[in-house]
């Protein structure tokens, strides 16, 4: 009995030193392992993660590593590279490490959670990885923007920056339209090239310029903007929306329209004028103001006008005051009207003329020289 115990203890022995043999072997083994920073990362459906993974040969021999992956769902697709090659397996020097890209690509369809895969670096190591799906894959379109609501005076031009998704997995051709009040005007950019439709890859997104043009003259007010990008399929529809302050625009003239008048050098003349506000907000603080030869002068009557509704007129005087050594001929005068929003500008040309006690003057000159002829021809003719 002793000595079957003897021959059991022994073969224990034995058994113990091929186990210690073995995990001393499978330990050496160990000494090649496989490191990424990233082990667990969340993106969206339709994604792809790049992962860089080191293989690290502690060693003192050279390592022929099979590269593998294992544990990846049904339907997502993944590549490995190294130097620009697709790869299977790396030789690594002792002490020494190599990288290579594992690229993952998760299609669309696919539901919202966690899914586990390994690394496997040939009968060394392995290496546990998590991908995390943060939202429910759906076939669609987006339509987006990140500013839908803009505003400005009816002379604006809104440019809205949007960004069409196709989420589906194929190729699909959109055609982009707008629903905009009568009088509107959308376009739509790509590229710098406006286009009525885009054609975006399977999964891929694509940038469009939106330029609204509000028509003339439109009353103050929201107005929304409807934008559409549609296939046979599906339609994506984004909401704009313009906030119109009204337009600032007014005009400088006189009442009849004439814009010419005469004055005697040295003296005034009162003309009328007719502020006009032509644009659809009201005008606040308009203040006159004039360019004129040297030496004029021009004051407004009354020098500021504080408020002028939209359609509204205010009727302003100028008085013009000439040199009084202006010689005869014409003279131009200009006069501003002018808020922080919007100006206008007329011009008067104004004629010098000669004043009458000259005129007299000059008839009686030129009977003194007659009557000086007629005496000269009676005193000295007969001679």
């Amino acid at each position: 009995m002793s000595a079957q115990i003897k021959r059991l203890r022994l073969l224990l022995s034995l058994l113990l030193g091929i186990l210690w043999f073995n995990n001393y072997a499978i330990q050496a083994d160990e000494s090649v392992n496989l490191y990424t920073p990233y082990t667990k990362i969340s993106v969206p459906p339709g994604e792809s993660v790049d992962y860089a993974i080191d293989v690290i040969n502690k060693s003192k021999e050279l390592k022929n590593v099979d590269i593998s992956v294992t544990g990846i769902p049904r339907g997502w697709n993944y590549v490995i590279k190294s130097g620009g090659w697709t790869i299977r397996q790396l030789s690594v020097l002792p002490g020494e490490k190599k990288s290579f890209s594992l690229k993952v690509e998760i299609p669309l369809k696919v539901n919202k959670g966690n899914y586990p895969f390994k690394v496997i670096a040939g009968g060394f190591d392995s290496m546990p990885l998590v991908i995390n799906i943060s939202e429910q894959g759906t076939f669609k379109t987006e339509f987006t923007t990140g500013q839908s609501n803009m505003e400005g005076h009816s002379n604006s031009s809104f440019t809205f920056s949007a960004v069409l998704k196709n989420r589906t997995a194929d190729k699909q051709l959109y055609a982009l339209m707008a629903d905009a009040p009568r009088g509107w005007n959308v376009t739509f950019k790509v590229s710098n090239q406006q286009v009525t439709s885009v054609n975006p890859e399977a999964n891929s997104t694509t940038p469009v310029i939106i330029e609204v043009k509000p028509p003339e003259k439109i009353e103050a007010g929201k107005y929304k903007i409807p934008v559409s990008a549609t296939t046979n399929s599906s339609t994506a529809i984004l909401d704009l929306e313009v906030v119109i302050r009204g337009s600032y625009s007014m005009e400088l003239t006189t009442p009849a329209g004439l814009l010419s008048t005469n004055i005697i050098a040295g003296d005034s003349k009162r003309v009328e004028l007719l502020l006009k506000n032509t644009g659809s907000s009201e005008l606040r603080d308009i203040t006159l103001q004039f360019t004129a030869p040297v030496n004029w002068d021009v004051t407004f009557d009354p020098k500021k006008v504080d408020l002028l509704q939209p359609g509204k007129s205010a009727q302003v005087f100028a008085t013009l005051k000439a040199d009084n050594k202006a010689i005869p001929g014409d003279y131009l005068t200009n006069i501003d009207a002018k808020t922080p929003e919007t100006s206008s500008k007329v011009s008067f040309r104004i004629s010098v003329e000669t004043p009458m006690l000259w005129g007299w003057i000059g008839v009686l000159v030129i009977l003194v020289a007659l009557g000086s002829v007629y005496y000269l021809f009676r005193k000295y003719g007969r001679r």
